[in-house]
């Protein structure tokens, strides 16, 4: 007969030593243990099994655990082969902050589902809030990971957080490759927008962009047209923007972590190479695609060389780079905003739409809207704690006032 053992009160080093001494001395076997700590409390238990009688264990820990400040509960009875429920998804809750309201909305959405919450944690409290929550489907007509998605999504907008959903396996922590877009993902901001003031017609080139991105004309014909406005700038204006680039706050720590982490990193742009090769040496990526510009006698044509990196272009160099690397596309990651980021976030063992329009957060796998690029890092299951601590080893460790 199984017994549920439960410890809980302050926390200090001894609890576990102390809670098994006494289960030792019943020859107590172990099915399972579990502990929590929030704030310096414990919560310990173990599933145990018994040659004796339980109401023995049971007189030894109400006479062991209140000497140390502890109490203590037994339990007998139940199901000794239904220990350790198997999660079958991990779900990401974002937000800055999580409050109680915003907790119980995700909590309906998947108690609506009969999804049961086997675990929560914590991974992180800067930039955003982030708690990672395993959880179950109901043995008997579980929902679709699509309509799980669906609820969550909606439980995520009525709560104003971001809400992610993986399967939880070995898929989930084998990525191994990851490519960002450029323009407002991997930088704020678009390079061609820059371009276009100092050709004195931003405005005209910001419409075409948002058409573009929003799926209202194909990218390749966007590109000609923004590109064809820009004839006659000088070559120096490319200097000028690769200067004035601003990355994403969070870009720098969210490369630097995926490569301690083994990931090879790469950018995917429907930009100019004359400017993202600079970016490429800067955060020391390992792979970059990205549109040639005509340059003649020193100033730009107007036009572009080779063949477009549009939409199909993107997917098509996540492949490539993934084959080079020797990387299945199930451990491959693609990080974009924009209708010509599709192709490439479906191409990829995950897609995240981050800050992206409607049509792109819908059909990502996870859509992010919080403005920080290390947001990823937590859907990838890399904690805050572990972030900062690999940073301060190498002296680096610091956080920017929000």
């Amino acid at each position: 007969m199984p017994v549920l053992v439960t410890v809980t009160g302050p926390d200090f080093p001894g609890v576990n030593a102390a809670l098994f001494a006494v289960l030792a001395e019943h020859d107590a076997a172990m099915l399972d243990v579990q502990q929590a700590t929030i704030h310096r409390r414990i919560t310990l238990s173990a599933l145990v099994t018994l040659p004796g009688d339980p109401a023995r264990l049971q007189a030894a820990l109400e006479l062991t655990m209140p000497s140390l400040g502890l109490s203590v509960s037994v339990e007998t009875g139940g199901d000794a082969s239904a220990v350790h429920p198997f999660s079958t998804h991990v779900v990401l809750v974002l937000g800055r902050p999580i409050t109680a309201a915003n907790f119980a909305e995700v909590a309906r959405g998947l108690a609506a589902l009969r999804v049961n919450i086997d675990r929560v944690r914590r991974i992180a409290d800067y930039p955003v809030t982030g708690l990672e929550l395993r959880v179950s489907m109901p043995s008997l007509n579980p929902p679709s990971d699509t309509a799980l998605r669906q609820a969550l999504a909606a439980a995520g907008r009525r709560a104003r957080c971001d809400i992610a959903v993986q399967r939880v396996g070995l898929a989930q922590r084998a990525k191994r490759l990851i490519v960002f877009d450029v323009d407002s993902t991997l930088i704020q901001g678009e390079v061609i927008e820059m371009l276009a003031a100092r050709a004195g017609c931003e405005d005209e080139v910001r419409a075409i962009t948002e058409a573009a991105m929003r799926g209202e004309i194909e990218f390749a014909e966007s590109l000609h047209k923004r590109v064809g406005t820009l004839a006659g700038l000088p070559v120096s204006a490319l200097d000028e923007v690769a200067a004035e680039l601003e990355l994403t706050p969070g870009a720098r720590t969210t490369v630097r972590t995926l490569k301690r982490l083994g990931y090879r990193c790469g950018v995917v742009s429907g930009g100019f190479s004359t400017i993202i090769d600079r970016l490429v040496d800067d955060l020391g990526l390992d792979f970059s695609a990205a549109n040639e510009l005509e340059i003649v006698d020193g100033r730009l044509t107007g036009r572009v060389l080779g063949t477009v990196i549009d939409r199909a272009g993107k997917a098509e160099a996540l492949r490539r780079f993934a084959d080079e690397a020797e990387v299945p596309l199930e451990q491959t990651v693609a990080v974009g905003d924009g209708a010509n980021d599709l192709d490439m976030l479906a191409a990829a063992g995950l897609g995240v739409a981050f800050n992206a329009k409607p049509v792109v957060a819908a059909a990502a796998d996870t859509a992010l809207s919080y403005p920080y690029l290390d947001a990823v890092l937590f859907i990838l299951g890399v904690t805050r704690d572990e972030i900062e601590h690999a940073d301060a080893a190498e002296g680096l460790l610091r956080r920017v006032p929000l």
